[in-house]
């Protein structure tokens, strides 16, 4: 393989707290299946033959990464930020001796457990050489309804997909959108700071056992797809 071909290296912001789980600890570390959420993530990009590396942001005090990450294939970024936007963008910069412009990140949410390399895979196959990127999504199909200081109305489904993630952008283009978002509100994932440059991802079908655990009533329906895991990677 060509030393200049583009690379695929994952990177997992896990450096939030997750309030509305009200659980005792950091989100990512709540236990599904037996191990932590953000554990089952890092697998998955373990298992798959076509990531280089696998980078996982966390806050620079973290007391309990270093017992989560396997011996092989991870690196620790101890530079998480306040927010989401903030620990993508710290951990990019951390990586500029390393990445090449035209490297690939896989930004991936460290509270979506049910990610494997089929996915991946999938991801990267279907998007390609695409000139922007591409994110894992699923296109809405039940009836959307609009509430709005009680106002009730249906809006058109045509077109309205979920995004998931991983989401992959190539890496310049990636630091450089996150950098160009005059507010960081209206960032709500990598590929809204892509499209507010004017640029269109690739959507590819991702799958339901990808969700993202948010809410208490989440873990069990999270435990449910992750009933046939894969081993865990020492």
């Amino acid at each position: 393989m060509n030393s200049q071909a583009p690379r695929y290296f994952a990177l997992i912001p896990a450096a939030g707290v997750g309030a509305r789980m009200a659980a005792s600890g950091p989100k990512q570390y709540l236990k599904i299946g037996g191990k932590p959420m953000l554990r089952h993530a890092i697998d998955a990009f373990l298992f798959s033959e076509l990531i280089a590396h696998t980078y996982v942001v966390v806050s620079p005090d973290d007391p309990i990464i270093d017992s989560v990450v396997p011996s092989h294939g991870v690196t620790v970024l101890r530079c998480g930020g306040a927010t989401r936007m903030e620990s993508v963008q710290n951990g990019l910069a951390a990586l500029s001796p390393t990445l090449r412009e035209n490297d690939w990140v896989l930004v991936h949410d460290a509270a979506r457990p049910g990610l494997d390399d089929a996915l991946i895979e999938k991801l990267i196959t279907q998007t390609g050489e695409h000139p922007v990127g591409g994110l894992l999504a699923l296109p809405v199909v039940d009836t959307v309804k609009r509430s709005i200081a009680g106002d009730l109305g249906t809006v058109s489904r045509e077109g309205l997909w979920l995004a998931q993630t991983p989401q992959m952008f190539r890496y310049k283009l990636l630091r450089d959108a996150l950098a160009a978002a005059r507010d960081p509100n209206q960032i709500t994932d990598d590929a809204s700071a892509v499209e507010a440059l004017g640029l269109s991802p690739k959507l590819v079908e991702g799958h339901p056992r990808n969700m993202k655990v948010t809410l208490p009533s989440d873990v069990r329906i999270a435990e449910m797809y992750l009933a046939t895991t894969q081993p865990e990677l020492l």
